[in-house]
């Protein structure tokens, strides 16, 4: 690369034989020059024939670079619950196995179930995560140990906080502390809200929970229509008027919403949704796994609706490997439909990108000058990438054939945490340790 006097400094070029940018246009590069400023941005995208002149150290990758994926719902530190109550329909599986092994969740164990499972994103791709959890300090510390991005909405759940009818006054001032001293969009944390849903806490407390995160600009992250009947008590109570509905009509709906789920939504609750701005992260192996259903993303799409994707938690799923929710949400999809023209590769990569970034708020899922450079390379030199014999080849490779398998470099604000395909962050083998017998302690101490 030419040197010159306007050459910028700190930066490091990364060459890759393509880039795969997920912009609007989802553009491909052929061997194209990525720079990473000092500051943990993309200073520049483009040919590496028409990159600018610069004094920066020059790394060939070859492979292909792209976006890191973007899991827009977890509640990562079940990992120390993977497994458990498997087969039993959401509300059993809730009541009976999971909340009593959560109820006797120490803040350490807390702590490894998030650094184990942000090993496993960080290795498979996944740069940023959307936390739905309790215990927040330690999931925010976890997370920024192990190096990955995070949008952390602490959960206010109606059996931690809302016992003897009390109310959620207490747990909202203690989120609005922790968005006050943890939230740093110009870092790796953000802090947003998380009632866990209008079935569990009611629509006031939800309304209350909306209005604290609207002061903040924050990201209000609730489960919503998981289930056909999760909302036919509070539709019997309310005229049969619909959660979506309920949501909206008490202004929860108002500031920036994600919704979770959204399985069982009728024409008038996606209209609800694309008036209010509502995005989805839609988790179609966890809905899958627990019989939930199907959730009408063409529809949502065709709306204008943000459709992100996500893994749900590792004990409802029960891996955090969003390659799965790409290649599944397209065919479930299709299958749906009888249409294989519905959901493109193109479309599903960007929901695992781009539109998570959107979803969220934040300056990622796109490779351009600007944003994070959060991206991660694929290896390509490899059977399930061949043949390819134009540039719309290699996108459907990258979405049915690709997957973690493929995931051998990570960076997150431009910092490596996986080389080589070994996490850089984390110590895997004391994390798996440590989970395991935490796990044991979980499962005897619950009965469970």
């Amino acid at each position: 690369m030419p040197n010159g006097s306007d050459a910028r400094s700190g930066e490091t070029r990364y060459l890759a034989d393509v880039v795969l940018t997920c912009d609007e246009d989802f553009a491909m590069i052929e061997r194209a020059a990525v720079d990473v400023g000092a500051d943990g941005r993309l200073a520049w995208v483009g040919a590496a024939a028409d990159a600018p002149a610069t004094d920066a150290p020059v790394i060939d990758m070859g492979g292909l670079l792209m976006p890191g994926l973007v899991n827009t719902h977890a509640h990562t530190p079940m990992t120390l619950v993977r497994g458990a109550g498997d087969g039993l329909p959401l509300m059993a599986w809730l009541t009976e196995v999971m909340w009593p092994r959560e109820g006797r969740l120490r803040p350490s164990d807390v702590w490894w179930g998030m650094t184990m499972g942000s090993v496993e994103m960080l290795r498979s791709g996944v740069t940023t995560t959307c936390e739905m959890y309790a215990f927040e300090h330690e999931v925010i510390d976890a997370g920024r140990q192990a190096g990955i991005r995070q949008v952390m909405c602490p959960g206010v759940l109606s059996v931690a906080h809302l016992d003897q009818g009390g109310s959620v006054a207490d747990r909202v001032a203690e989120i609005a502390r922790v968005h006050d001293e943890q939230n740093d969009p110009s870092g790796r944390v953000t802090v947003g809200f998380a009632p866990h849903s209008a079935y569990d806490l009611g629509v006031g407390p939800c309304a209350e929970i909306a209005a604290a995160a609207r002061e903040r600009d924050a990201l209000l992250h609730i489960h919503v229509a998981e289930t056909a009947d999760e909302g036919d008590a509070l539709a019997n109570k309310h005229g049969g008027a619909s959660v979506p509905r309920l949501l909206a009509d008490a202004g929860a709906l108002d500031g920036r919403v994600l919704a979770a789920h959204s399985v069982w939504l009728d024409d008038a609750d996606l209209d609800i949704y694309a008036s209010a701005g509502v995005a989805v992260a839609h988790c179609p192996v966890s809905n899958m796994k627990l019989g939930s259903g199907v959730a009408r993303v063409p529809e949502m799409i065709e709306r204008g609706i943000t459709v992100s994707l996500a893994t749900d938690g590792p004990a409802s799923n029960d891996d955090l490997d969003l390659w799965e929710e790409i290649k599944i949400a397209s065919l479930l999809a299709r299958v749906t439909a009888l249409d294989p023209t519905v959901m493109t590769a193109q479309q599903v990569i960007s929901m695992a990108t781009r539109s998570g970034g959107e979803a969220l708020g934040l300056d990622i899922g796109v490779l351009e000058a600007g944003r994070w450079a959060d991206m991660i390379r694929l290896d390509i030199d490899d059977v399930a990438f061949v043949p390819v014999t134009s540039p719309q080849e290699l996108i459907a490779h990258v979405a049915w054939s690709g997957g973690s398998r493929h995931v051998t470099d990570v960076w997150v604000g431009g910092e490596r945490v996986v080389a080589d395909r070994v996490c850089l962050t984390v110590d895997e083998s004391r994390a798996r340790y440590e989970v395991q017998h935490r796990a044991q302690r979980l499962a005897q101490e619950s009965g469970t």
